[in-house]
């Protein structure tokens, strides 16, 4: 019988894109002897080791209060100056405030059937420790997401707990010491030849560098030992939005739960028994290509009566006009009662369809899958059609739904709100690509080249 074990690395707060990940798994049979989590990916262990189910998880990442992961130390502190400053700021708001909101429930986790591991440096030994769920509390768990400069670490007699991220963002060896045939890989830390300027960027490369370098000494020891076992790796097309644009509200919860479905559905999709390389590549993302991210929701009724969201982030890539367009792909869900609730988006594509687009996605519907389409008519004016009569979407499901959905004038405002750059590095770049998107319109920008 296989044993799998269930990795989740860090990421920062984007890791409620694993919230979606988690999803796609389950729905596709897989269940796990182990659980493993470090840095951000210990709230994702957490939730799961609580017994949340994986829709719970999305509501919950959905309806969290981002501002509570910061929390101000005493006034004494920074009264000492600079450069006596424990740090930014404490782990109080994660431990009373961000990891209650998420479910997390240590009486839960304790006696969880499922065997689970939270990743903490010991900075007095300057090791790694994997922390059986049997002995975890919230106060080690935050401590596991406590980096240097941004929040102090947990002293405990002669034990100084911080997060393990410097070490290593994914305990593979601990997997495999517990005996794991198949390991499921969850990764969100960027893995690109990019390199950024100023100190945020670069110090993101940084824990690029010591968490891939550790992934990939850890793969190699495993060959040097001849262990044997599956890798399987989910991870973003391109890195995903930093966590600074996580808390200025450029991308939302919903749309990364939404993303790490997708990006789930497009591993499983072509994923082999014998699983990924164990190599370098095996965490290798794409640089996206320039272009500009936005959400729409529309709504409407069903014939039947019942009310119906689609939301959707649409990822428009804005190439050099003799460069084909890459296409363009989305993410989201639909809300719909008598589909359960909410039901996510996979295989999200725009597609030019005459004067418009279709927003097409598969759904998944008790276990069928269906292919659902929304026609967006286009004004002939360049730039984002939101002000134009054609602001309603024909809604088609492949189980028979349809309805006619509408796009209010005052969604149609948070629309043209949420337009962010992405594949774009400081300020005038950014503002090219949305002079960009206004000279050239959707349509054109789909199918130029």
């Amino acid at each position: 019988m296989t044993r799998r074990s269930l990795v989740l690395a860090g990421g920062g707060m984007r890791v409620a894109w694993q919230t979606g990940v988690v999803r796609a798994l389950r729905e596709h049979g897989l269940s796990f002897d182990h659980v493993d989590g470090t840095s951000g990916g210990i709230m994702t262990t957490g939730m799961v080791l609580s017994g949340q189910d994986p829709a719970e998880m999305g509501r919950r990442w959905s309806e969290l209060d981002l501002r509570d992961f910061g929390s101000l130390l005493p006034l004494t502190d920074y009264l000492k100056g600079p450069w006596a400053l424990p740090a930014l700021g404490d782990a109080d708001g994660v431990v009373r405030k961000v990891l209650p909101a998420l479910g997390v429930d240590v009486a839960a986790i304790r006696s969880s059937a499922v065997a689970g591991t939270f990743n903490v440096a010991d900075f007095a030994t300057k090791t790694c420790v994997a922390v059986p769920h049997t002995e975890i509390d919230l106060e080690l768990m935050a401590a596991g997401m406590s980096l240097p400069l941004f929040v102090p670490p947990l002293r405990r007699g002669p034990r100084v707990w911080t997060d393990a991220v410097w070490i290593k963002d994914a305990n593979l060896t601990e997997a495999l010491r517990r005996g794991a045939d198949e390991v499921w890989l969850v990764w969100c830390i960027g893995n690109t030849p990019y390199w950024g300027e100023g100190p945020l960027e670069q110090y993101v490369h940084m824990i690029e560098m010591s968490a891939g370098g550790a992934l990939f000494a850890e793969l190699q020891a495993a060959a040097a030992a001849h262990r044997p076992f599956t890798l399987h790796v989910v991870r973003p097309r391109h890195p995903l939005p930093l966590d600074p644009e996580f808390l200025a509200g450029r991308i939302s919860a919903d749309t990364l739960v939404a993303m790490g479905y997708r990006d789930a559905w497009e591993y499983l999709a072509s994923a082999v028994p014998t699983g990924v390389p164990k190599d370098p590549g095996c965490t290798a993302m794409r640089e996206p290509v320039r272009g500009v991210r936005f959400r729409e929701r529309l709504r409407g009724r069903t014939a039947g009566g019942p009310d119906l969201l689609l939301d959707v982030t649409v990822e428009l890539p804005l190439p050099p006009d003799d460069t084909p367009s890459p296409g363009a792909r989305l993410a989201g869900h639909v809300d719909h009662e008598p589909w359960g609730g909410r039901v996510l988006l996979a295989d999200g594509r725009v597609e030019a369809a005459g004067t418009g687009l279709d927003y097409v996605a598969r759904v998944n519907l008790s276990g069928t899958w269906r292919e659902l389409r929304a026609h967006r008519e286009l004004a002939d004016d360049r730039g984002p059609d939101l002000w134009s009569d054609a602001r309603e979407a024909a809604f088609h499901a492949g189980d028979g739904t349809a309805a006619t959905l509408r796009l209010g004038l005052r969604e149609a405002a948070r629309t043209l709100g949420s337009m962010e750059p992405y594949g774009a590095h400081g300020f005038r770049d950014r503002a090219e690509a949305l002079g960009e998107l206004a000279r050239v319109g959707w349509r054109r920008a789909l199918t130029r080249g």
